[in-house]
C-alpha cells in the first residue's frame, strides 16, 4: 500500500530589504558645498598621484634623454613636437612631457613655438602639396563648409575662435584651414588662441612631473609644493573652461549655429 506523501512544510517568505536597509551601506554625499569641494579636490589629488606614479618611469626616461642633450634639449624637443604635429600625430603626451621636463614657463613657450611651427607646416602642405588628400578628408564634414564660409569674411577672428574652442582635431584642423581662403599671416597670428589650452596641458604635465618625482623619492621642491601646484591647476582649469565656453558661443554666432555647439574641451595645440 502506498502511503500519501507528507506535505512539505511551507517556507516562510524571504524578507525583502527595506529601503532603509538598502541604503544603510551607501555613504551619503556631503551636503555642504565646502565639504563637497574638499571631497572633489581629494579625489583629483588621488587621481593625479595615481597617474603620476604610473607615468613616472616614462616621463623620467624621456626627461633623462632630453637632459643629456644639454643646450640642444629645447631645440630637439621643439623640432620633434613640430614634426609630430605636421605628421598628424597627437601630441598630448609631448605637451605633458614639456611641462614635466621644462616647467610651466619654459614648457609653455617651447610647446607653443613647436605647435605654431607644426601647424604652419601642415597649413602650407595642405595649400600647396596635398590639397586633394585633405579635401577628401574634410569634404563630407558640414562643419568645414560652415568654417570655410565664415573664414572668407573674418579669417583671423574665426581661426582664433577655432583655436580656443576646437571643433576639429588640432592637427587635422591645420590641414583643413589650408584649403580655406584665410591668409597665412592671419592664420599664424591667430595661433595665440592655443595658449589657454596649451597652458592647461603644460601645467598638468608639470603637476605629473612633480608627482612622479615625489613617487620616486626625489621631490623637486618638497611635497608641500604639490598642493600649490594642484590649486594652481584647478584655477587654470576653471579659467580655461570659461574661456572655451565664451569662444564656443562666439563661434556658434559667427557661423549661424553651424559650428561650435559640439565643441569639446580645449585641446590647445596638442591633439
Amino acid at each position: 500500500m502506498t502511503l500519501p506523501d507528507e506535505p512539505s512544510p511551507a517556507r516562510a517568505p524571504t524578507p525583502r530589504p527595506s529601503d532603509a536597509d538598502a541604503g544603510a551601506d551607501v555613504v551619503p554625499l556631503p551636503r555642504s558645498p565646502f565639504a563637497l569641494r574638499v571631497l572633489l579636490a581629494a579625489g583629483a589629488l588621488a587621481l593625479l598621484y595615481a597617474f603620476g606614479t604610473e607615468a613616472a618611469a616614462h616621463l623620467q626616461s624621456f626627461a633623462a634623454w632630453v637632459e643629456t642633450l644639454g643646450a640642444w634639449a629645447p631645440l630637439a624637443f621643439v623640432a620633434g613636437y613640430a614634426l609630430a604635429v605636421a605628421a598628424l600625430v597627437p601630441g598630448s603626451l609631448l605637451t605633458l612631457a614639456g611641462g614635466a621636463i621644462f616647467g610651466l614657463a619654459w614648457g609653455t613657450l617651447y610647446v607653443f613655438v613647436a605647435a605654431v611651427a607644426g601647424s604652419v607646416a601642415g597649413f602650407l602642405i595642405a595649400r600647396y602639396a596635398a590639397r586633394g588628400f585633405v579635401e577628401r578628408r574634410v569634404a563630407a564634414d558640414a562643419r568645414f563648409a560652415a568654417i570655410d564660409r565664415a573664414v572668407a569674411q573674418s579669417g583671423f577672428q574665426i581661426v582664433l575662435l577655432l583655436r580656443m574652442s576646437p571643433v576639429f582635431p588640432f592637427s587635422l584642423l591645420n590641414y583643413a584651414l589650408g584649403l580655406t581662403r584665410v591668409r597665412l599671416r592671419d592664420y599664424a597670428l591667430a595661433s595665440v588662441g592655443m595658449l589657454p589650452g596649451t597652458l592647461l596641458y603644460v601645467y598638468y604635465g608639470k603637476a605629473i612631473g612633480d608627482v612622479a618625482a615625489i613617487a620616486s623619492g626625489a621631490p623637486r621642491d618638497g611635497a608641500g609644493s604639490l598642493w600649490v601646484t594642484v590649486l594652481g591647476l584647478a584655477a587654470t582649469i576653471a579659467v580655461t573652461v570659461q574661456v572655451t565656453r565664451i569662444a564656443r558661443r562666439a563661434l556658434s554666432d559667427a557661423t549661424h549655429g553651424e559650428v561650435g555647439a559640439q565643441a569639446g574641451a580645449p585641446e590647445g595645440g596638442e591633439n
